[in-house]
């Protein structure tokens, strides 16, 4: 069946579209990207299915993003994506909006028990019985014309996933449909949360070994790499490896010979940036001690393994009565953070981000978990 494409192309045409798409009751969103050497993504299309028509609009050729911006804050509207982190921070970059409320299909298809974090080409074939044509993600979205295969591959992905969302809404339970959209409004919250630089070192890679002096200069050096991969629209590994930060807070080198020699240290940051980086550490190093931060938890240890099991079976439990993917019950680190609360002895005490319907459902049973292997 062929698809009806509609492009778009300037602002007059995008204002229209989004005011009869302000009108429906969902519409689909995807789009096409590319992030090779940026931080950010550049968008190269954006698709809008609407279950009979597949509209691409050229992101290249479009000016004021506003009526798009105010479709997407429109609450009487749903939005529906498929595994949809990236596109997301496509249409902040583009419209300094969010999708609200938001539809995830591929987290519907895990509350269906359809599969979890199932691709985009499978959850098709599983539900619609369709074949997609070959993956195109791969091919540059930015040259213009786009190939005949590329604008195929787009709009196809429009009008599926308005189909898929057609077939996988009716099967969601009340409650289940809202859980999907408590989960889309986690999604939307977590990338509006803004992003503390100074923050940063407490998620480094074994940055718990560091002493509080060290880990002074690891704030730093973390800080330092954030703020210049957003100002040189550039990723952060290619401003300064991720491996090379806790060998630089750990051994704090003088000179270049030296910095050159840190682990996983690329030549063309010592060149760029190497002199930075000395006096960044030099300085960081002179931190008085009632600046150090505070020391970071230890992982827990292994003899904790047998109660993360007892947890994780709490999920697995309430999964199968419910029907859905286990994988979507409970996440590791809310876990962790919950033993981490109390461990070895206790008293434990649920972690904030173990929030909404898991909370409500599995809170009480987790606390009474714990309390029992206490005994």
């Amino acid at each position: 069946m062929a698809i009806d494409i509609i492009w778009i192309r300037d602002d007059a045409a995008l204002a229209e579209h989004c005011a009869a798409w302000r009108r429906l009751p969902f519409v689909a969103l995807d789009t096409e990207f590319m992030r090779v050497d940026t931080f950010y993504p550049k968008a190269g299309l954006v698709q809008v299915g609407d279950g009979e028509h597949a509209f691409l609009i050229d992101p290249l050729l479009i000016r004021d993003w506003s009526p798009f911006a105010e479709l997407l804050e429109d609450r009487a509207v749903l939005k529906v994506l498929h595994a949809c982190s990236e596109d997301l921070e496509v249409f902040l970059r583009l419209t300094g909006s969010l999708p609200q409320p938001l539809l995830d299909t591929q987290l519907a298809a895990g509350y269906l028990g359809i599969g979890y974090s199932m691709g985009y080409s499978r959850l098709v074939q599983a539900v619609l019985g369709i074949d997609l044509p070959k993956d195109e993600t791969r091919s540059d979205w930015l040259q213009r014309p786009l190939t005949e295969m590329q604008v195929r591959y787009a709009a196809e992905d429009a009008q599926h996933l308005a189909e898929l969302y057609a077939a996988l809404e009716p099967r969601l339970t009340e409650p289940k449909r809202a859980w999907v959209l408590e989960d889309g409004a986690e999604l939307v919250a977590n990338l509006r949360r803004e992003v503390i630089p100074e923050e940063l070192y407490r998620e480094a890679k074994l940055a718990w070994k560091l002493s509080r002096a060290q880990l002074a200069v690891l704030r730093e050096l973390c800080a330092w790499r954030e703020i210049e991969a957003r100002l040189r629209d550039q990723p952060r590994n290619r401003i300064l490896r991720e491996h090379s930060l806790w060998p630089l807070a750990r051994f704090q080198p003088d000179n270049l010979v030296s910095l050159a020699r840190i682990e996983d240290m690329h030549p063309r940051t010592v060149r760029q940036d190497g002199n930075t980086l000395l006096k960044l550490i030099r300085e960081a190093a002179e931190t008085p001690p009632d600046q150090w931060p505070e020391a970071l938890p230890e992982p827990l240890p292994p003899d904790a393994s047998p109660l993360l099991k007892k947890l994780r079976a709490v999920g697995q439990a309430e999964a199968e009565r419910l029907g859905m993917a286990p994988e979507l019950m409970l996440r590791k680190k809310h876990l962790e953070a919950l033993l981490k609360s109390g461990f070895p002895n206790g008293p434990y005490s649920l972690p904030d981000g173990l929030r909404g319907w898991r909370r409500e459902l599995m809170g009480q049973a987790l606390l009474d978990t714990l309390a029992t292997a206490g005994q």
